[in-house]
C-alpha cells in the first residue's frame, strides 16, 4: 500500500489555551469565565454578563503580567512542539504497544478497563498518524480544529487531555466540548481523560525533580536527608473551587496518586499546595503563598518547587512561580528553585505515544 493510500488516524491534544497577544487577553478571560464548569458566577443566565464584567476589570492587570513573560502565552507553541514530537514518534515504522502493567492507568470516559494487550503487536503498515492541537478557550479552538480533521479524511480520532489529573473543570470541560463538536461529524473517538500514574510520566517527573535537587549542588549522600537539610520539595498544583471536590471531583486524589508514585522512587520530604485561585468562591488549601510563609517560620532556606499539575510552561510557571513566588521567597530569606516543566521531555513524549498505542488496541484499530 502506497503512502497516499495509508489510513490516517488522528490524535488531538486538548489543552486550555492562552492569549497569543496582549489584545487577546480580554476575550480569552471572557471565554474562560463564561464556562460554568470552571466557576459558577451567579445564576446561569448571569454567567456571561458577569464574565464580561470580570474580564473587563481584570484585563489590564493581566496584560501587565503577560508583558513580563513575552507579551503572550507560550502554551500553543509548546503544545504544538509536543504534537510534532508525538507525531514523529508515532510514525516510526515499528511500534509495540505496552502491556497494561507498563502503560499504567489510562482512563477512558466511554469504555470499561481494557484487557492487557499482547506483547509484540505492531500498527499495521497501512496506518499513519496526524497529531493536532485543540484549545478550549483560545485559538485554535476545538470547534475550529475538528472540521480540519474531518476535511483531511480522518474518521478515527484519539483525544488526549493534556491535564494529567482529571477534573470536571479542566479535562471534563475540554472533553465535553470535544464531544459536542464531534456530534456533527462521523468521526469515531477514543478519549483519554487522565493518566496521573502512567509509569513513563512518573519517570519524567522523577527525572526533572532529580535535576532540580542537583541544582542545589548537594552531594548524593546528603541529598537523601532532605529533612535534616531543611530543603523540602513543594508540589504546587493548580487550584480548584473546593465545591468541586466535595461533589466528587477526583482531582485531589489523583494529585496525591502522582505524588505517591514519585515518593516510591525518591526519598524526599514533600508538601502539597495550590496556586492560581481567582474568583469569589472557597478554594483548595493551603495556598502556595501560605506554605512559603510557613517554611520561612520553620527556618527553611532552600525550596524546590515542582509544578505538579502542569505539563508545559504557561503564566502559572513563568510568572507566578518564576517571578512572584521566587521574589516572595527571597524576601522571606529563602532560595526557591523550580523544577523544569516537562514540555517536550523525551520520556513524556514516550508516555503520550504509549497512551495512543494502548487506545488503538482497546478500540481494535490495530
Amino acid at each position: 500500500m502506497g503512502e497516499t493510500e495509508k489510513e490516517t488516524i488522528g490524535v488531538i491534544l486538548l489543552n486550555l489555551g492562552g492569549p497569543d497577544s496582549l489584545q487577546a487577553v480580554r476575550p480569552f478571560l471572557y471565554n474562560l469565565f463564561s464556562d460554568r464548569k470552571i466557576i459558577r458566577l451567579g445564576s446561569p443566565f448571569l454567567q456571561r454578563p458577569i464574565a464580561w464584567l470580570i474580564s473587563s476589570l481584570r484585563s489590564k492587570k493581566t496584560e501587565k503580567i503577560y508583558s513580563l513573560i513575552g507579551g503572550r502565552s507560550p502554551i500553543l507553541d509548546i503544545t504544538s512542539k509536543q504534537a510534532e514530537a508525538l507525531e514523529e514518534a508515532l510514525n516510526q515504522k515499528s511500534v509495540r504497544p505496552a502491556s497494561r502493567s507498563e502503560a499504567g492507568e489510562v482512563r477512558s470516559q466511554e469504555s470499561p478497563p481494557p484487557t492487557p494487550p499482547p506483547r509484540g503487536g505492531r500498527v499495521r503498515e497501512g496506518v499513519k498518524f496526524k497529531v493536532y492541537v485543540g484549545m478550549r478557550y483560545w485559538h485554535p479552538l476545538i470547534e475550529e480544529v475538528i472540521p480540519e480533521i474531518y476535511n483531511t479524511g480522518i474518521r478515527k480520532l484519539i483525544a488526549i487531555s493534556m491535564y494529567p489529573h482529571y477534573s470536571y473543570a479542566t479535562a471534563g470541560s475540554s472533553l465535553s466540548r470535544l464531544k459536542e463538536v464531534l456530534s456533527g461529524y462521523p468521526i469515531e473517538v477514543f478519549c483519554i481523560s487522565s493518566w496521573f500514574n502512567h509509569p513513563l510520566y512518573i519517570d519524567a517527573l522523577v527525572d526533572v525533580i532529580k535535576k532540580g535537587l542537583e541544582s542545589f549542588a548537594i552531594n548524593s549522600e546528603l541529598r537523601t536527608q532532605n529533612s535534616e537539610l531543611k530543603m523540602p520539595v513543594l508540589f504546587s498544583a493548580h487550584n480548584l473551587p473546593e465545591r468541586l471536590i466535595k461533589e466528587g471531583d477526583p482531582y485531589v486524589n489523583q494529585i496525591l496518586g502522582t505524588i505517591g508514585e514519585i515518593i516510591k522512587r525518591l526519598n524526599i520530604e514533600w508538601h502539597l499546595s495550590y496556586q492560581s485561585k481567582s474568583g469569589p468562591v472557597k478554594w483548595l488549601e493551603p495556598s502556595t503563598e501560605e506554605v512559603l510563609k510557613r517554611f520561612a517560620e520553620l527556618g527553611y532556606k532552600n525550596i524546590l518547587l515542582a509544578p505538579i499539575s502542569f505539563v508545559s510552561d504557561h503564566i502559572e510557571t513563568l510568572y507566578e512561580i518564576d517571578i512572584l513566588y521566587k521574589n516572595m521567597a527571597r524576601r522571606l530569606g529563602m532560595v526557591l528553585k523550580r523544577v523544569a516543566s516537562l514540555n517536550t521531555h523525551h520520556l513524556f513524549i514516550e508516555a503520550l505515544k504509549d497512551m495512543v498505542m494502548k487506545g488503538l488496541k482497546e478500540k481494535g484499530w490495530m
